[in-house]
């Protein structure tokens, strides 16, 4: 894979929108190209699979005996995902996934030993990495104008639009919970902003539905840092954004807020009074770990940091579901840990 062959795609599952990030991506690469798709639902698999000259699949480990792929994009049913991706890697491959990776620690654990034993990468496509109001704060953060980072706090609300909703979405065995779904992004966030390898996490969800909560809230700490993370589904209808998504960064010299949904980023520090941040373009959301793929390097999401976010969300989706217990996290945790 190390020369300049063409590697070859695919895609196991494309039950949610997201596939889009990796499908979008084909039109920038030459060098990237989409050989099959598979899917439980034959005319969804199709629609994608055509206008690429692709071959459609209701099975995917018939997909992968049938093209020992390069590479799989994961982005079907949560429920699912796990066995895609220890199948995808016990193949060969490497994985690009949607996120939740999987929807239980067992799963997870599950993964780790696989992309260990094939020696691939698993990478989570976390898009919110790449917005523009969130490079420009990394940078702020970077040149110090912050200072020490001490606390964060980030809310995810979010349109349900439920008669939109396909039925697995609104099951508890099949989506896996509201952590896992809306917070691992914003967990992510912290643990890249803070550097932490280590801490501990609580939280607590709606109880009203045991099948699908609306709303939940995770209290992290990331080595000296302290985060709070909101999330719902109860944006309202009439609202201009999906979600107006936003996270205030509180340094020991200064503060910031990121407003992704209005496309601005403030800050002020103990020398200057408040400012608009300027941004810089964004970033593709499959655009680095197709490339580092395809260039035989490592994803700036690579394995570690995707097993690490995802184990934080599992684990406060635990706490959530056993009356907010607080457990440990650690970065350097292991399958036989």
């Amino acid at each position: 894979m190390a020369d300049t062959q063409v590697l070859r795609l695919a895609i196991v599952g494309a039950a949610h929108p997201h596939v889009s990030y990796v499908l979008d991506e084909l039109a920038h690469r030459t060098d990237v190209a989409l050989v099959a798709v598979s899917d439980p639902d034959p005319d969804l698999a199709a629609k994608h699979a055509a206008p690429h000259g692709a071959e459609a699949y209701r099975e995917h480990r018939r997909l992968l005996a049938a093209h020992r792929p390069d590479i799989v994009a994961v982005c079907g049913i949560y429920g699912d995902r796990a066995g895609a991706i220890v199948d995808s890697l016990d193949a060969g491959a490497h994985v690009l996934a949607d996120k939740p990776l999987c929807t239980s620690l067992a799963e997870l654990a599950e993964i780790e030993a696989a992309a260990a034993r094939a020696s691939r990468t698993v990478s989570l496509l976390l898009e919110k990495r790449h917005y523009p109001e969130t490079l420009a704060a990394r940078a702020l953060l970077a040149d110090g104008a912050l200072g020490d980072l001490v606390q964060i706090a980030s809310t995810g609300p979010h349109k349900l639009n439920r008669p939109s909703r396909p039925p697995w979405f609104l099951r508890r065995a099949t989506y896996g919970g509201i952590i896992g779904d809306l917070a691992v992004h914003d967990i992510d966030l912290v643990l890249l902003l803070t550097g932490a390898r280590e801490g501990a996490v609580s939280a607590h969800t709606d109880r009203a539905d045991p099948e699908f909560a609306r709303y939940g809230a995770v209290l992290l700490t990331a080595g000296a840092a302290t985060a709070t993370v909101e999330v719902n589904w109860l944006t309202p209808a009439a609202s201009p954004w999906h979600g107006d998504y936003r996270m205030r960064l509180t340094g020991t010299r200064g503060a910031a807020e990121l407003c992704w949904a209005q496309g601005r980023l403030t800050a002020v520090t103990d020398d200057r009074a408040p400012f608009e941040v300027p941004l810089p373009p964004a970033r593709r959301p499959a655009a680095d770990a197709l490339a580092a793929l395809v260039e035989g390097r490592s994803p700036e999401v690579d394995t570690a940091a995707s097993i690490t976010a995802s184990r934080v969300a599992l684990l406060a989706q635990e706490s959530a579901d056993t009356g907010g217990s607080v457990r440990r996290w650690s970065a350097d945790v292991s399958p036989a840990d």
